[in-house]
């Protein structure tokens, strides 16, 4: 196989190579007699289709398949022959004129130099789910089992209250007809804090106008920066009634036995696994910023850049579409994320780099333990198992991630460290 590469750029490259045409050949001829042996063409005996027919029929199907993996192949070859360290996904197209020859384009992993991560230093940080944990988390699951009840007293702290709304902004008023109902909590910080402090005191039938001014970046444009006058109305007040951790409570969790002891320990599992997934963000996080401070000076392959900014700017606008927000993504929206993207490429490559030189490999013990992690998360634990193992991309996303967790810790095992304790709170707090 003929090959040539030549840099069209400091971290571009321009690969050529076409596919040998006999092996091409030899290889669809076998596939189509393996077709022809066992097809069921009506018309014909099984087995005794003519090979014109099985032609017609699958020569074209064949012939492509055998190309892409012919393609693959050759390409994966040329790439370790020439011992070209690819960054990105290459692009292949196929060359003008000539039959079976293409041309691949594609950045490379840029020179990153001698990298001693003994240089480094990071800290390690370190946490223990305590029964003070246990008992917050429990209390929080009875929150979210809380009743409402109506009361005739004034509004508190902590108390629910159906209101009618509406705003005047000069002469404009909002809605321009009628009222916007809605409930909030008192404490909660779901409205601003003005108007949220102005239900405290009031009981069903209750009005009251109260005058807010807005900073100028506040979520609603025509409030942003202007004194309003907010109309109020308690419709109703409710205060909370939290239920008992009783058998019945526990066993609302999948707990059959409704054994308190085993619905604490169970508890203490999922937040052992929340506690450990936060620290190892944590501590990638301290990686990153070392292995950015210390080889940020290197250049990125653009291309991969401006593609990482590109899918971190659709990933926001997704966040932002879910919580309400409207309008098309703006072309150039991925130019806010350029930095960010850069300093993730160069972890990502670097992290990538240090595994080569040194020989990391997948631990097959840590991949199935994060799995089966993964999977106690939910009530069909082994079907998660099989709905990973069958598929190919679930798997290889698993693998990734895996494989930069065992990095992230080998480099950190080998950089100069502190540690340093946190509560469990501190800890899983973004």
């Amino acid at each position: 196989m003929q090959v040539s590469v030549e840099s069209v750029g400091a971290l571009e490259r321009r690969l050529s190579f076409s596919l040998p045409q006999d092996r091409v050949a030899e290889q669809v001829d076998g596939r189509l007699r393996e077709i022809a042996r066992g097809a069921k063409l009506k018309g014909f005996r099984p087995g005794k289709v003519p090979a014109k027919v099985i032609e017609q029929r699958y020569g074209q199907q064949v012939r492509a398949e055998v190309v892409d993996a012919l393609l693959r192949e050759s390409f994966s070859r040329a790439v370790r022959d020439n011992e070209l360290k690819i960054a990105g996904n290459p692009q292949i197209v196929p060359a003008d004129g000539e039959a079976l020859s293409y041309v691949a384009t594609f950045e490379v992993v840029p020179d990153f130099g001698d990298i001693d991560v003994s240089k480094l230093n990071v800290v390690r940080h370190t946490a223990e789910v305590a029964d003070a944990d246990i008992d917050t988390m429990i209390e929080n699951l009875r929150l979210q089992r809380r009743s409402w009840n109506p009361v005739e007293r004034e509004a508190a702290e902590g108390d629910a209250v159906e209101l009618e709304t509406y705003s005047q902004v000069g002469d404009e008023r909002f809605p321009a007809e009628g009222v916007e109902r809605g409930v909030t909590m008192i404490g909660s910080g779901a409205m601003f804090p003005t108007i949220e402090s102005a239900l405290v005191g009031m009981k069903a039938g209750d009005e009251k106008q109260v005058d807010v001014d807005f900073p100028a970046d506040w979520r609603v444009p025509q409030f942003a920066g202007k004194n309003v006058q907010v109309h109020l109305k308690a419709l109703k007040v409710s205060e909370s009634q939290l239920p008992e951790v009783d058998a019945e409570f526990i066993k609302s969790f999948g707990i059959k036995s409704g054994d308190a002891e085993q619905f604490r320990a169970d508890i203490r599992t999922n937040l052992e696994r929340e506690l450990k997934g936060a620290l190892m963000t944590r501590l990638r996080r301290e990686v990153g910023e070392q292995l950015i401070a210390e080889y940020g000076s290197v250049e990125m392959p653009p291309k991969l850049v401006e593609n990482e900014a590109r899918e971190m700017a659709r990933q926001a606008f997704e966040q932002a579409r879910r919580q309400g927000h409207s309008g098309q993504m703006p072309a150039d929206a991925h130019l806010g994320f350029m930095e960010a993207a850069r300093k993730r490429v160069l972890v990502g490559l670097l992290v990538g780099e240090i595994a080569r030189r040194n020989d990391l490999r997948l631990d097959p013990q840590r991949l199935n333990e994060t799995l089966r992690l993964i999977a106690s998360t939910y009530e069909e634990p082994q079907q998660v198992i099989e709905l990973y193992r069958n598929d190919q991309q679930l798997m290889s996303g698993l693998q990734s991630r895996v494989m930069e967790e065992q990095v992230i810790d080998w480099i950190a095992e080998r950089a100069q460290h502190d540690e340093q304790s946190l509560t469990f709170a501190e800890a899983i707090r973004p």
